[in-house]
């Protein structure tokens, strides 16, 4: 088990080798396992770099966010040039459903709505607009269509673990009740926690997920 220093220490080197990231403009505290992140970067996509590049470092149990967007100059854009470009951004990618998402922007704040039938659809449109120029945040309330009954949305969420990792399977249990999966159980690390929540999301009518995997000390 890492102590909290030797946890920082990854943390920082990690954030040092990816080359999307300006390591001396955040700073890193470890506090039993939770990563507080502070500081403040040029654009959106580069804080979205930062949870990928912490998430990946093993003992990490949890992220606190503080990281503040402060576009520089030249990456200021108007509300009507981001919505703009998220739109032709959408036209051109196959897997998101254009025409069933609608797009607001104020103050470089994007909210995004609409409903459509599959988790990855709703989360591609999310990612599409993270390394928008301007960006400064993302809303994500596209809602997902309701499909098929509770039980057998479990045991197909539980089934796609088990195909993924029939040992860590194990250790998950998986509760849907209407539209929502709550997963509870261990894991070895943040990396597998979002690995476990990604194919939950790929259930067919869920629209909420309460991950309540705990990361193995």
């Amino acid at each position: 088990m890492k102590t909290d220093t030797q946890l920082r220490n990854d943390v920082l080197a990690e954030l040092e080798w990816d080359p999307s990231i300006n390591a001396t403009r955040v700073g890193v505290a470890v506090n039993d396992g939770v990563v507080l992140l502070t500081g403040q970067l040029d654009t959106f996509g580069e804080k979205q770099s930062v949870e990928k590049a912490v998430q990946r470092v093993a003992g990490v149990k949890a992220i606190a966010m503080e990281l503040d967007v402060k576009l520089a100059p030249h990456h200021q854009r108007s509300d009507a040039e981001i919505a703009a470009a998220i739109e032709t951004a959408f036209k051109w990618h196959a897997l998101i459903p254009q025409d069933r998402i609608q797009v607001k922007v104020e103050k470089g704040w994007v909210t995004l709505s609409g409903e459509v039938d599959w988790q990855y659809q709703r989360h591609n449109a999310e990612l599409v607009v993270h390394p928008v120029t301007g960006v400064v945040g993302v809303s994500n309330t596209i809602t997902l269509r309701e499909r098929e009954g509770s039980e057998y949305v479990a045991q197909r969420i539980h089934d796609a673990l088990t195909r993924y990792a029939e040992q860590q399977a194990k250790n998950i249990e998986v509760v849907v009740k209407a539209d929502t999966a709550t997963l509870r159980g261990t894991v070895a690390s943040l990396a597998e926690r979002d690995a476990v929540q990604a194919a939950a999301w790929s259930a067919p009518g869920i629209s909420r997920i309460v991950n309540e995997l705990k990361v193995q000390a």
